[in-house]
C-alpha cells in the first residue's frame, strides 16, 4: 500500500507529497481527525515514502530504482513509497530497524515508552533516510510522559521524523501541539466510504455500515457495528427502566455516548421531517418514533447538549454508577415527561 491506494484522503496526502517534494520535511508532525479515517495508513506510508530507496527524482537512487522495479520500464514513483525496495517491504513486515510503532497499553503511554523513544532517536539511522517514530493514540500520554516527550520536541534529534496520530487534539498539552506541524484528516464522503468497504462486507451489511460509520470506513472494518448499536439500545432500555449500571468500563461509557449522540440527532431528524430515509439508523424508525413521541425539538436539542457535556467530562473519570443514574434521570425526565 501507498499513497496512490489512499482513498478519501486526497487533501492530506497531497500536503504531505507536497512537502516531499519541496524537500521541507519538519521534525514533527501531528495526524489529527475522527477514528477509523486512514489517518495511521496514511502515517505508515509518509514513513515509506520518506524512507524509499526510489521515491522522487534523487539521481542516486535512479539505477537501484530501475533494477529493482517489477517493471524496469516503469517510472520511478513520483514522491510516494515504490512498494518493492528493501526499506518498503521492511516497514511493511513491521521489521525496519529505523521505524517504531508506539501505541496505548490499558489506555495510557507512560513514560518509560516515551524513553524508550528517546535512546532510539539519539542514534543515527542504521539504513534509512531518516528514523521514524509514530505515535498512535498520542492523547493517552500521562503527564510525566508528555513533559518527557515535549522535551524531545523542543531539541529534536538530527534526522528524525515524528508524527503523533491522535483523534482528541485538544487533549494533547498545547506547548505539544504548537511544536508539530499539523495535518487534518476528515471523514469520509458515501462514495469513498463505499470504495474502501467495496468486496470486503456484503450489500446488506455494507449499507447499514455505511450510515452507522459515519464516514469512518475503520469503524465499521474493526468492530461489530451493528452489535455495537444493538448493545447501545438494550442499555438505553434498562436506563428508561431505572435498571443498575451496565457499563463496564470508561471505553463502554465513551462509546455508548458517541451512539447515543448519534441517536438524539435522529430524533431530532425524524420529528421534524417524519421520514425514515433521512435517519442514520434507518432501520429503527418506529423506537425513534415512539421515543420522540413526548418531546418537542426544543427538547431534543437541550438533551443533546446534555448528553454531550457529559461526553466531555468523561475525561476526568466521572464516577461509573453516578454518571449512569444521572443519565437515566435526564433520559426519563426529557423522552417521557
Amino acid at each position: 500500500m501507498s499513497f496512490k491506494d489512499i482513498i478519501g484522503q486526497g487533501k492530506a496526502v497531497n500536503m504531505l507529497q507536497g512537502i516531499l517534494k519541496r524537500d521541507r520535511l519538519a521534525g514533527a508532525y501531528l495526524f489529527c481527525g475522527e477514528s477509523g479515517i486512514g489517518k495511521k495508513a496514511t502515517a505508515i506510508n509518509f514513513v515509506k515514502a520518506v524512507n524509499c530507496l526510489n521515491t522522487g527524482k534523487d539521481p542516486d537512487n535512479l539505477l537501484l530504482g530501475l533494477l529493482q522495479s517489477p517493471d524496469p520500464q516503469s517510472p520511478i514513483p513520483d514522491f510516494d513509497a515504490c512498494e518493492v525496495c528493501d526499506s518498503c517491504q521492511k516497514i511493511n513486515a513491521g521489521t525496519h530497524p529505523d521505524v517504531v510503532m508506539i501505541a496505548p497499553e490499558e489506555r495510557i503511554i507512560k513514560i518509560e515508552e516515551i524513553r524508550a523513544i528517546e535512546e532510539t532517536l539519539s542514534f543515527r539511522p542504521f539504513e534509512g533516510k531518516k528514523k521514524a517514530v509514530i505515535v498512535d493514540d498520542a492523547d493517552s500520554m500521562n503527564p510525566p510522559a508528555a513533559n518527557a516527550f515535549l522535551k524531545t520536541l523542543e531539541e529534536p534529534p538530527e534526522d528524525s521524523l515524528i508524527i503523533l496520530i491522535t483523534s482528541r487534539p485538544d487533549r494533547l498539552p498545547a506547548t505539544i501541539r504548537s511544536r508539530c506541524s499539523r495535518i487534518t484528516f476528515h471523514t469520509h464522503s458515501l462514495t469513498s466510504c463505499r470504495d474502501i468497504l467495496k468486496n470486503k462486507m456484503n450489500d446488506n451489511e455494507a449499507a447499514l455500515a455505511l450510515k452507522l460509520s459515519l464516514g469512518r470506513p475503520g469503524i465499521a472494518l474493526s468492530s461489530d457495528i451493528r452489535g455495537d448499536r444493538d448493545w447501545f439500545v438494550n442499555l438505553l432500555r434498562a436506563m428508561t427502566q431505572a435498571e443498575k449500571d451496565s457499563w463496564a468500563s470508561r471505553e463502554e461509557m465513551e462509546k455508548w455516548f458517541d451512539l447515543a449522540l448519534m441517536f438524539t440527532r435522529d430524533l431530532a431528524v425524524y420529528k421534524i421531517s417524519g421520514k425514515a430515509s433521512h435517519l442514520i439508523n434507518e432501520d429503527l424508525a418506529e423506537t425513534l418514533g415512539k421515543l420522540g413521541k413526548s418531546v418537542d425539538v426544543q427538547g431534543i436539542i437541550d438533551l443533546y447538549k446534555e448528553l454531550n457535556f457529559i461526553k466531555s467530562m468523561l475525561l476526568f473519570n466521572l464516577n461509573k454508577s453516578l454518571t449512569w443514574n444521572y443519565t437515566a434521570s435526564l433520559l426519563r425526565k426529557e423522552l417521557y415527561s
